[in-house]
C-alpha cells in the first residue's frame, strides 16, 4: 500500500515595489529552499506567492472603508489558511515598508497565532540589517506567530558576493521553517467576515 504524502501550504508575501525587485528575488529563493527541504522530508508543498504591489489600491481602499475587495479578501484567506509564511519587506527608514504594514494590519490580531514564519528583508546597505530584529520580529511576535530563529537580510552587495554567506543563511532559515511546518497541520482560524457584526449593534457602541 502506497504511503500517503501529506501536504503543507506555504504562502510567500513580498513587499517589493520594483519589477523585478531584490525583495521578490530573495522571497523566491527562500520559497524554493523551503519547498525543497519539505519535499525531501516527504511533504508535498502548495506554494502561493502574494505580491503586495499588486494589492496597493485594494489595501488603501480597505484602510478607508474597512472592507476588503474580493481580491484582497482571497489573499487574506490564503495567509490565514497557510501552514507556514515567508514575509519579505524592503527596509525604508530603518523599518519595514508602509505597504507591508498595510497588509499586516488587515490580518486579524490572532490570525497568525502559532503559525511558523520566516522573516526576511532587503536594503541597499548592511546598516539596515538590524531592522529584522527591532522591527519585523517584534511585529510578528505581537501577532503570536512562531518566528524561526534565523532571519535573512540581503544587502545589494550580497547578490554579487563570491562567498556563500547569503546562500547559507537562506538554507539555514529554510530548514528551520520546513521543520516547523512538518508537524501536525495548523488549524485555520475562523473567517471574521463570515460572522459580521450587525450594523445596529455597531450603532449601539457609539458614545
Amino acid at each position: 500500500m502506497a504511503q500517503q504524502i501529506s501536504s503543507r501550504g506555504l504562502v510567500v508575501v513580498s513587499a517589493g515595489l520594483g519589477q523585478p525587485s531584490s525583495t521578490r528575488l530573495l522571497a523566491d529563493r527562500l520559497a524554493a529552499a523551503t519547498s525543497r527541504q519539505l519535499t525531501a522530508g516527504g511533504q508535498a508543498v502548495e506554494l502561493e506567492t502574494i505580491e503586495l504591489r499588486d494589492l496597493a489600491r485594494d489595501l488603501t481602499d480597505n484602510l478607508l472603508t474597512g472592507f476588503p475587495s474580493p481580491n484582497l479578501k482571497a489573499r487574506i484567506e490564503q495567509v490565514l489558511a497557510a501552514d507556514g509564511l515567508i514575509a519579505v519587506s524592503p527596509i525604508f527608514s530603518a523599518s519595514y515598508s508602509g505597504l507591508f504594514k498595510l497588509f499586516v494590519d488587515v490580518i486579524k490580531h490572532d490570525g497568525l497565532a502559532g503559525m511558523p514564519v520566516l522573516i526576511a528583508a532587503t536594503a541597499g546597505t548592511p546598516r539596515h540589517s538590524l531592522a529584522l530584529e527591532h522591527a519585523l520580529r517584534p511585529l510578528f511576535a505581537y501577532l503570536g506567530a512562531a518566528v524561526v530563529p534565523t532571519a535573512v537580510f540581503a544587502a545589494a552587495e550580497d547578490w554579487g558576493s563570491l562567498d556563500h554567506g547569503l546562500v547559507n543563511r537562506i538554507e539555514r532559515a529554510a530548514g528551520q521553517l520546513a521543520r516547523a511546518m512538518a508537524g501536525p497541520p495548523r488549524a485555520a482560524p475562523a473567517d471574521p467576515y463570515n460572522d459580521p457584526i450587525p450594523f445596529e449593534r455597531l450603532l449601539e457602541r457609539r458614545p
